[in-house]
């Protein structure tokens, strides 16, 4: 496996207070991989620096085979590197069907080549297809998304992202709200799209990142207090004391 995402020596402040204090995290592809930590840790700011909405004060950022740095490059520009994020509230186009929402997220067709021989919207249907199996809304896809479940809102707003082929997913508060049926599939579903390229689930409900069954990193005030498996990690002395003796 290799390195894909490399955060090192990173740091932010606001307004004097250190919301990520020398930071380090690396990721692989393919990889799954849960953050966990308590209010504040610097979950949120840590996928604010990867995505280009936050700059850190210090540190590098390196990405892919070329160990390019992100650090300089904007929000869309790093989107385009392959990156996508999923907040904690979904983004659907509530007014379009399910179809629509997945086929506006697909990545143009490459080169002049498919759009003079129509193979560009076959394909894409085909896609469109695939990826809905893949969320479990085959059965959907001519409803209104504004008529869908939160969860399956949830579903549908994963599906545009894999739409986009991205190589890294940052996912954020998946399990919210979510029924435990709904939870069930949603576990399946990031498990399944990690065996392609490394997602990165930040998360609160500890149950749900058992099920994830992967490598843990816990951040506490801006750095990594500890990683490994859940059970390795909620063994650890500093995180009982920080995160679940509470």
């Amino acid at each position: 496996m290799n390195t894909l995402l490399e955060v090192s020596g990173v740091s932010v402040s606001f307004d004097g207070f250190k919301a990520i204090n020398n930071l380090s995290i690396q990721i692989a592809e393919p990889e799954l991989r849960a953050v966990i930590g308590p209010n504040g840790a610097g979950k949120t700011t840590f996928m604010d620096i990867v995505t280009g909405k936050t700059k850190p004060d210090e540190g590098h950022v390196l990405w892919g085979e070329k160990s390019v740095s992100l650090v300089g490059m904007n929000e869309s520009e790093i989107a385009g590197e392959g990156i996508g994020r999923k907040f904690q509230k979904p983004t659907v186009f509530e007014d379009q069907t399910v179809r629509q929402n997945i086929t506006m997220a697909l990545k143009n067709p490459r080169g002049p080549f498919e759009v003079l021989f129509k193979r560009g919207e076959d394909s894409r249907a085909e896609r469109v297809l695939e990826i809905s199996d893949e969320i479990g809304l085959s059965d959907a896809l001519d409803r209104t998304s504004g008529d869908l479940s939160h969860g399956q809102k949830q579903w549908l707003e994963i599906g545009m992202l894999l739409a986009q082929d991205p190589r890294l997913l940052l996912v954020d508060e998946p399990a919210a709200g979510m029924t435990p049926a709904e939870r069930e599939h949603t576990t399946d579903l990031l498990v399944r799209a990690a065996k392609t390229r490394a997602v990165v689930v930040v998360e609160h409900d500890m149950e749900f990142v058992r099920r994830l069954n992967c490598k843990v990193t816990v951040l506490h005030q801006g750095s990594v207090l500890a990683e490994g498996s859940l059970d390795h990690v909620t063994q650890n002395q500093d995180v009982i004391d920080v995160y679940l003796g509470r």
